[in-house]
Parts: structure tokens; sequence; C-alpha cells
């Protein structure tokens, strides 16, 4: 049976209606994902369409009570109340930036949050989200790398960073792009972003195209050939820097996978036609952006279906590094052009909330005490 219309999302028909369900201790249900609710329709015996019908209702219409779901009936609803919480993450709070970039700050357990970005750049409206709250790769020039891995998210929990930005979104704004650039690792989190990416590639979730959805990695390669094989995502690859001397340094993964082996792996994945890898370089005043890096950037993506994405370091507390200034930021992107390359500079967004690129540190609005800073958001341009 055909899902009905129903109000817009996150506004149930019944939420101010008593509900006919239960609503045991949502500590001892499950989070509603995609394969945790097929695997059990199939133990209760119940037909493979209602999974379907009732993630349609969760995800593409954004319910928040099974009672929602007129087309699923009563004593269903009511097992599934018992069995599965509905997705969802604590009522975020929001920083806008002048730019109209805005930030949402989630709180998890005691001490833990994570953040996503709604970042605006017409006619795209972009929300970067998180994979992980905080991230075990040691990145130098990331504020997230300070927290270090506190714990992995799942599949609801990613999601439900959609499901919140979709809620705060201004009358007539529609989200059309999705980066895991937030906070963590996405593919140390391997299994619960490719779940993520069903949900907002399917037809009964977002139904984004693959092609909207980026996932950013700093090179874990095995897990990157993967991503290409099981998915339709575009990707992009950290890389900032051109030897494996300075590269260890910035990003300790170097050490697993140096930049021989990185490029081999990029060199060869199945990419779809017209697809491209974008390489990320996150510019550091005097560290790695001097003409002999440049010189070794288009040596070092010669044959690779690749654009580049040139990333103005945005400060942090504590941090070590500046950004260039504009003319040195210029000179290096036209280097890039000249020799043939894509080039872009990434557009620093939301940096008076601590939203830009590398500065998420989930620690704003008092929720985690003065730990560290919070994120940052941008766009290519």
């Amino acid at each position: 049976a055909r899902t009905p219309p129903i109000p817009r999302a996150g506004k149930s028909p019944s939420s101010s209606a008593r509900s006919s369900c239960a609503t045991p201790d949502t500590s001892a249900r499950a989070a509603l994902t995609p394969g945790a609710l097929r695997a059990w329709l199939r133990g209760e015996g119940v037909p493979a369409f209602r999974a379907v019908q009732i993630l349609a209702w969760v995800y593409q219409h954004g319910v928040d009570s099974f009672d929602a779901m007129s087309n699923v009936g009563a004593p269903l609803r009511a097992k599934l109340a018992s069995a599965f919480a509905l997705p969802g993450l604590s009522a975020p709070s929001v920083s806008c930036a002048r730019d109209h970039t805005r930030k949402l700050l989630f709180a998890l357990e005691p001490g833990r949050a994570i953040e996503a970005v709604i970042i605006p750049d017409p006619p795209r409206l972009t929300a970067c989200i998180s994979s992980q709250a905080g991230c075990a790769m040691g990145c130098g020039f990331c504020a997230t790398a300070k927290l270090g891995l506190q714990r992995q998210l799942d599949a609801s929990e990613i999601v439900g960073q959609l499901l919140a930005v979709r809620r705060v979104l201004d009358p007539g704004e529609r989200l059309s792009n999705v980066v895991f650039m937030g906070m963590g690792e996405p593919l140390a989190n391997y299994d619960a972003v490719v779940e993520a990416i069903e949900i907002l590639t399917a037809p009964w979730g977002f139904g984004l195209s693959g092609r909207r959805i980026t996932v950013s990695t700093v090179g874990l390669l095995p897990q990157l050939q993967r991503l290409v094989r099981d998915t339709p995502v575009s990707v992009a690859v950290s890389l900032t820097a051109t030897t494996d001397a300075l590269r260890d340094r910035l990003m300790p993964v170097n050490r697993r996978y140096p930049l021989g082996e990185l490029f081999a792996t990029c060199r060869a994945l199945p990419l779809a036609q017209r697809r491209r890898i974008t390489f990320e370089y996150v510019l550091l005043a005097g560290v790695n952006d001097a003409p002999a890096d440049s010189a070794r950037l288009i040596k070092l993506l010669h044959g690779i279906p690749a654009k580049v994405n040139l990333i103005p370091f945005n400060p942090f507390p504590g941090s070590e590094f500046a950004p260039p200034t504009a003319d040195v930021i210029d000179r290096f992107k036209h280097r890039l052009l000249a020799a043939g390359l894509s080039a872009s500079v990434r557009a620093t967004r939301g940096r008076d909330i601590q939203a830009a690129c590398g500065q998420l540190a989930a620690s704003a609005q008092g929720l985690l005490g003065p730990r560290a800073a919070a994120p940052a958001a941008s766009s290519a341009r």
C-alpha cells in the first residue's frame, strides 16, 4: 500500500493526540535502521513490503511517533514501539553566522556531543554531518582531533542529524547536498556510514542522488576501495602534503598508508564515468604553500581524474598554524590551473561561530564545558 500524504516533516499527525502505543523505556529499544528493521520483520513473520512503508514514514516524512503510520496496523505499530526507538537526537543548540551558516550542536551522553553544519551556497544548500564523536586520526590542523575518539555513531544518529537539519530549515529551503566532513573519520565507522548512505539515497529515504553525497577520508585505503564498490557516492581524500615526511607529521595515517600507496589506490579505483576524486588540501602558511609544493602536487595527480579543493586553514584555540595570505592562495591555485588541473578555493563559511572546516570540536554553548573550539563549514567555489 502506498504511504498517504502527511504533514511536513517532523510534525506527526498524532503528536497532539493521545498515543495508542505504549512508550517503553528507550534504553531497552533498538535503533530503527533498515538492517535492524528488516531482520526484526523476518523474525516476526511480517511481509517484507512493510519495511518500505515503515522506513518511508520514518526517514522520508520524519514522523515522531509510530502512531502516525496510518497504513500500518495498530498491533504492528504497538510491537514496533516496544522493539524500536525512532531515530532522533536531542534538540540541537543552533548558532547562526553572519553569512547564514548554521551550526547544530547535539548533546549525546554527558560529556559528549557532535555537530552538524548547514552551509548556504545558492543554489546549493549543503549539510555537513559527523560520523563519530571525536576522531582518532590525529590530524594536526583539525580541532576535532584534539578530542580523540569518544565513540562511534550508529546510522540512526548519523541520519538523525539530517532529520534535525530539515526541521530548522527556513521556509523555501531544501537540502541539496550532504557531505561527510564533520566530526570523525567516516571510513573508520564504515558499516554505519554505508547504512546511512542507503537511507540518504533510497526512494523511501531522502532520495538524494549519490552524486550529491560526498564522503571525505584521510585515506583508509581498504575501506576507500570498498566504498567505491559498495555505494554511488563521490569521494574526497584529505591530502594536505606532498611529501611523506610532512604528511607523516600532519596526518599520522600516512605512516600506515604513505603517499605511494595512496595514489596507487586512487589510480586503480573503478570510478563511474565522468566521476573525479576530490583532493582536499588545507593550506598552512609557510608549511605547504610554496611553489615546490604545488609542483609536487601536479606531479602526484598526473593521470588521475581529480579536482583539487584548496582550503585556507581555519584557526582554532591552541593550533600552531595560520592561513596563507590571499595572494599566496591565489598563486597556488593558478599554478594548478596552468598545469591543466581543476582547482578551486573553498569559501570559508561560519568562521564567526566556529563552524568552518577543521574547527568542529563540540564544546559550544556550555554543553560540554570549555574544552575546545567548535566547527567550521565551507563550500567550494
